[in-house]
């Protein structure tokens, strides 16, 4: 018995003794568990570009992977000051960096990712950094540029960012020419937001973000944002006996361009919309500027069938009474690049023809000495009293309504019919020798 036990007891052992050597010797690695190796996480910077140039803000934003697949990045990090930053998200990230008091200058985002066990690579793009200047003055003046170009879904209706350029040359030339302080100066374009491929792809940039060489200020064309800025500027100004207030706006006014006789305006009120689809009537403009007190103020409103806000409806003829937009006060100039029966023409690039002109006529001197002519139609002077090197508001609207009359590259444009109203007291000679002149 013991004998036999012993026998099968060595047999045991000689049979586990070939499985073990067999595993290891034919089965390399059978009882080992199977090393995975962590590649390293990718992260992009999607925004900014190389060479793009900011001010105020700077949003870096970006996305990060596991090529692993099984997405666990931990965080992103972005060095600012020599210090690794955590920012907002991992697989979609961003931030938002306050250049604020920072020198301008060029400088290096650097972005990396973290997967819980490595860094990956190190992604970097070279921005420059300039911040806007700003210009004090004791000068007692506002402006407002409101410009709702963008909103339609359909690309066919968008306007383009030539609105919100334009309106940034005319704020730059009032500061420069004018002695407006850039403090009272303010843009509201759009959502606040600048758009790609001119204004017909998606967001790319808020207003404030973007360079531009004043500090003024910028927001969203909203009906809050213009009621808000417009009870801003009237309580301000009032302040002061020698204020001046110049009111821009452009967009699309509302009316039928089917109806090429009246434009479907007869017994309605022109009006423009807003960045958000609100209609601004021509009435809610002059409420929201029925307490304005200053005696030098002008207000342009480009857009089609826009007459209304200039109390007239086509070729100088008054606006029924009933529909008065209470516009036109004593001291204002209200101007309209078209009449309240007819289009108005817009560059996706340059923005409102009219108001190009118009502004064109002021910075060359090329209106001074225009005078109404027949039915506002505008025409240069014979008399040279009428020319003092000095141009008005009111010289620049006949000249730009000559101009597309008698100007055969606008022959496709010539019966915007531009409006006026003018209620600024006028000086000089039978007292008509002199109008409103901007930054006198």
């Amino acid at each position: 018995m013991f004998v036999a036990a012993m026998k099968n007891t060595n047999i045991v052992i000689i049979v586990i003794a070939v499985i073990i050597t067999a595993s290891l010797f034919i089965v390399p690695g059978l009882f080992e568990e199977k090393k995975v190796f962590n590649s390293k996480p990718i992260v992009e910077i999607s925004y900014p570009n190389t060479g793009d140039i900011f001010s105020k803000f700077v949003t870096i934003s970006g996305t990060a992977t596991d090529p692993n697949g099984d997405q666990t990045i931990k965080k992103v990090e972005i060095l600012l000051n020599e210090t690794w930053i955590e920012v907002e998200g991992t697989t979609v990230w961003k931030y938002t960096w306050s250049v604020f008091g920072i020198q301008d200058g060029y400088y290096t985002i650097l972005v990396r990712a973290w997967d819980g066990a490595v860094y990956s690579e190190i992604d970097d793009v070279k921005i420059e950094i300039h911040n806007p200047e700003i210009v004090v003055s004791d000068a007692h003046k506002w402006a407002v540029f409101i410009v709702a170009s963008n909103f339609p879904e359909d690309n066919e209706s968008k306007l383009g960012n030539g609105g919100l350029y334009f309106a940034e040359e005319m704020a730059e030339y009032f500061i420069e020419s004018y002695d407006y302080p850039t403090s009272n100066i303010v843009i509201l374009f759009d959502d606040g937001w600048v758009r790609s491929d001119n204004g017909f792809g998606e967001p790319i940039q808020s207003l404030q973000q973007r360079y531009h060489k004043y500090d003024i200020t910028y927001e969203g064309a909203t009906r809050q944002n213009v009621e808000t800025v417009l009870k801003h500027i009237v309580n301000e100004s009032n302040m002061f006996d020698d204020s001046e207030v110049f009111v821009y706006v452009s967009s699309h006014g509302c009316g039928d361009d089917s109806n090429s006789i009246t434009g479907g305006k007869v017994l309605e009120r022109s009006g423009i919309f807003l960045w958000d689809e609100d209609i601004l009537t021509d009435k809610e403009l002059g409420d929201l500027l029925s307490n304005l007190n200053s005696e030098k103020t002008c207000v342009l409103v480009d857009a089609c069938f826009s007459g209304g806000f200039a109390d007239k409806t086509i070729f100088n003829f008054k606006e029924f009474f009933l529909y008065k937009s209470g516009l036109a006060k004593k001291g204002r100039v209200v101007i309209t690049g078209t009449s309240k029966f007819r289009l108005g023409y817009a560059s996706v690039l340059y923005g409102p023809l009219f108001s190009n002109i118009w502004f064109e006529g002021i910075k060359s001197g090329a209106a001074d000495g225009f005078r109404p002519g027949l039915l506002n139609s505008g025409k240069p002077s014979r008399l040279s009293r009428f020319y003092d090197g000095e141009v008005s508001v009111e010289e620049a609207f006949y000249y730009a309504r000559y101009v597309l009359k008698n100007d055969a590259n606008f022959e496709d444009y010539n019966k915007m019919e531009p409006q006026i109203n003018d209620m600024y007291p006028r000086k000089g000679l039978l007292l008509n020798n002199k109008g409103l002149i901007l930054g006198e």
